[in-house]
């Protein structure tokens, strides 16, 4: 089972939820989204800046300038609409971070805490380290592109 992303219907869902809390600008709206799913759904500029315009467009947001940056909040119509879809928008963090099982969560959490000691060694590290710390993240690739290219017989027989 991947990872993947969650239905770009959710990005509405998730933004109209979150401004409906308090006014956010767009990399907050990203943040906010990405914590809350655990850090499984990361959703880009490209699906969250749209959306925001959209809504701006529909009259359900808008932009209002504070300390040079474009924080968004909802309309009066903004907060009706939000009230009349709630059954139906549900938690979209949520579903996105329980369509994933905790081994996944635990996956990229270990993925998270790998690329912080990379850069440990990246940033700390003599020449000799760099070259030991490159070799084994090529050696950890590999061994993932293996894992894939197996087919499975020896790991699905009991005993």
């Amino acid at each position: 089972m991947g990872m993947g992303r969650a239905p770009r219907g959710n990005v509405r869902a998730a933004i109209l939820l979150l401004l409906e809390e308090q006014p956010r600008n767009g990399y907050q709206v990203m943040q906010e989204i990405a914590t809350r799913s655990k850090g499984v759904w990361q959703p880009s500029p490209g699906s969250v800046y749209p959306a925001l315009q959209q809504l701006e467009d529909e009259a359900l947001v808008a932009v209002q300038e504070a300390e040079g940056q474009k924080l968004y909040r909802l309309t009066d119509a903004g907060v009706a609409y939000v009230e009349a879809h709630r059954a139906e928008y549900g938690l979209p963090w949520d579903a996105a971070s329980g369509a994933v099982g905790s081994e996944i969560h635990d996956l990229v959490s270990l993925m998270r805490q790998s690329a912080a000691a990379l850069f440990q060694v990246v940033r700390a590290g003599d020449r000799a380290q760099v070259a030991k710390a490159a070799q084994l993240m090529q050696e950890t690739r590999r061994g993932l592109y293996r894992i894939l290219a197996e087919d499975g017989t020896d790991t699905d027989r009991p005993g």
